[in-house]
């Protein structure tokens, strides 16, 4: 089954949703933008605020979703999270970055959460 980009995407983001909520968290936001980019999913697991990139792919060509979040997503994704957290004025609240693979096939999807996945990553000097 053929899916454009934009609805691989979509579902992947609408399975990861479902997948955590089934698993306690309790989202907050989702798609939050700023100029600096966007995070997929910002939720709630316990007290401890995730900011969590979600990665979908219709087949493993290219190996699996998670790859794709390379370090130079990871540094945009830290300015999205700092961003929010000032915006919000969330100065003293614990958060961490987890990563959500969604594989899709006709079969169903395959749905992997890497908590924890990354730590912080400041912008480089150069």
């Amino acid at each position: 089954m053929e899916w454009g980009k934009r609805e691989v995407g979509k579902r992947g983001e609408e399975a990861a949703a479902h997948y955590i909520e089934k698993r306690g968290y309790k989202i907050v936001e989702r798609n939050f933008t700023c100029p600096l980019g966007e995070m997929d999913i910002i939720a709630l697991d316990r007290k401890t605020l995730c900011f969590i990139e979600v990665k979908t792919l219709s087949d493993k060509t290219y190996g699996p979703p998670e790859i794709a979040v390379n370090i130079y997503k990871q540094h945009k994704l830290s300015k999205v999270a700092l961003a929010y957290l000032n915006q919000k004025h969330l100065h003293d609240i614990k958060a961490r970055f987890d990563v959500i693979a969604v594989t899709l096939s006709p079969g169903g999807e395959r749905i992997e959460l890497i908590k924890d996945a990354f730590d912080l990553r400041y912008p480089e000097l150069y």
